[in-house]
């Protein structure tokens, strides 16, 4: 054979390849609303920058007439390409193979390419789209994604790790995103359980659709398992590149930077927060007059939205943001929003992102819901990710600043590399209404006239406790500063901690409250 034939043979093997599943299987695939495997990843990717590798490769399985079905790719499509001019790995199930099954060989396929963004530290996007483990291949299912999941944990904290769920993603195959750093859903379109409608139907004899099991919507507002919700496929594509370009490509690099902007000049920092404690804002408001272009990229917004974290940049590097919410709850750190926070500082930690913290909370949220759900062991969780965290951390308080919210909110007794308060914050044990009311209740039940006398011993309590200066005056909080300084403050105080080095005991890990 001559090599213009063999160059002929090459070119035939590579368009049997592409045509997956076949004519009416991608067609079918369209008809859902969905792209293809291919269309996917060359979409997200740079254009003509995609690189692809084991397209021939062939499943291994024999029985149950298996050996006489060809599956091209094996179900799915692996290889390198480029996001923001930079290298990524990728590999993106194709559901019109064998529903994109999961077997041996479609798993030595992704666990190749893991390791090959392990060894090169570029981050890894993984794009499901699969009906689940191939039963007729057994156990050697299951030994593939448990290969699987014991790379995604290795490679926690090395390099990012993201997981699109174009698709179904169901049974076991739901714990590889699980591990990954952030996950990302498109409405009607991705569908993430681990029992499907119809065994909860055999099971327990309820009948659910898909879509109100485990859909796009359920995972963004109510498990808090997806960090991301978009309307297309597109859309996702747009947040994956957003996020990227926020993040630094392994945990030995920072992020890259950016040419500083100032915040827009339409918006006043200063008339955001009401003077008044009860009253509610978005604190969104505030970290926008703090950040270049006034842009924040929030993570996990529609779930537990009395706390926001998410990135921003300031004089062009990349900073977490971690606030509490007044809007939601008034701001209270409950169950879900410190599972939320802790593992978004731990994320930041992990890859070399300082820390803005952005206090007004009235504390933890009372109620016997919240103890019996674990607030305990979960508000933990927040104290042991500041305390571990070896990144620059700021912390600023704007208003509220009760109890052990003040702890756990990134305080100075944690670690805090720099604190500052606006003039109106309040540093107590509890509000001044509470404490008047423990402190003085001899004397406002005595009282002509109690209630007059409440509002005195009130503001007796503001006076003496409930404002900055009492921390400040012991060193707690760094300066007191105006609403207006707080995005120079938060510049310089990174600037200066840029090569901080700090030494924690030696030990194998620590055991925090999982």
């Amino acid at each position: 054979m001559s090599l213009k034939d063999k160059i002929l043979e090459l070119q035939q093997r590579r368009e049997q390849v592409l045509q997956g599943g076949g004519t009416r299987a991608l067609e079918k695939q369209a008809a859902m609303g969905k792209m293809t495997a291919r269309e996917r990843v060359i979409t997200l990717l740079d254009k003509d920058t995609f690189h692809e590798y084991d397209l021939f490769v062939e499943h291994s399985a024999r029985d149950f007439n298996m050996d006489k079905k060809i599956l091209h790719g094996d179900g799915v499509i692996t290889g390198t390409g480029k996001i923001g001019g930079k290298p990524i790995c990728i590999y993106a199930q194709d559901f019109t193979v064998a529903g994109g099954s999961l077997g041996l060989m479609h798993a030595r396929k992704i666990t190749k390419i893991m390791d090959h963004a392990m060894k090169m530290r570029v981050p890894l996007i993984g794009i499901n789209d699969s009906g689940g483990a191939r039963v007729q291949e057994g156990v050697n299912s299951l030994a593939g994604y448990g290969e699987i999941f014991y790379r995604n944990t290795l490679a926690s904290g090395v390099i990012p790790q993201i997981s699109v769920i174009l698709g179904p993603c169901a049974g076991g195959a739901v714990y590889s995103p699980a591990l990954t750093d952030y996950v990302f859903v498109v409405n009607n379109i991705s569908k993430m359980f681990i029992t499907g409608p119809e065994v909860i139907k055999t099971v327990l004899g309820e009948e659910i659709s898909m879509e109100d099991l485990g859909g796009a919507k359920v995972h963004s507002e109510i498990t808090g398992n997806a960090h991301f919700y978009a309307e297309s496929e597109l859309e996702c594509f747009e947040q994956i590149k957003t996020l990227i370009s926020f993040i630094p490509w392994n945990n030995s690099r920072k992020a890259m930077a950016f040419p500083p902007e100032d915040p827009s000049p339409k918006l006043k920092i200063g008339d955001i927060a009401p003077s008044d404690p009860k009253m509610p804002y978005d604190v969104r408001d505030v970290i926008k007059n703090i950040t270049d272009s006034s842009y924040f990229f929030e993570i996990q917004e529609n779930w537990a939205a009395n706390i926001v974290i998410g990135f921003g940049r300031l004089n062009g590097e990349t900073v977490g943001f971690v606030a509490n919410q007044p809007l939601v709850l008034a701001g209270v750190l409950d169950v879900d929003s410190s599972d939320k926070a802790a593992r978004f500082i731990r994320y930041c930690d992990a890859f070399n992102i300082p820390i803005v913290t952005l206090v007004d909370l009235p504390g933890y949220l009372p109620g016997v819901d919240q103890e019996h759900a674990g607030v305990i062991r979960h508000g933990a969780k927040m104290l042991y990710a500041y305390s571990e965290a070896t990144v620059p951390k700021i912390t600023v308080i704007l208003r509220k600043a009760y109890g052990g919210g003040y702890i756990a909110m990134n305080s100075r007794h944690l670690r805090a590399d720099f604190v500052f308060a606006w003039p109106g914050a309040e540093i107590a044990v509890m509000g001044p209404e509470g404490a008047a009311n423990i402190i003085f209740r001899k004397e406002i039940a005595a009282a002509e006239n109690p209630e007059e006398m409440r509002q005195k011993k009130i503001e007796e309590y503001k006076t003496m406790f409930a404002n900055p200066y009492v921390a400040a005056a012991k060193g707690y909080v760094d300066t007191v500063i105006a609403p207006e300084e707080t995005r120079d403050f938060l510049i310089h105080a990174i600037e200066v901690s840029t090569d901080k080095n700090e030494v924690q005991p030696k030990k194998k890990h620590g055991i925090p409250p999982f």
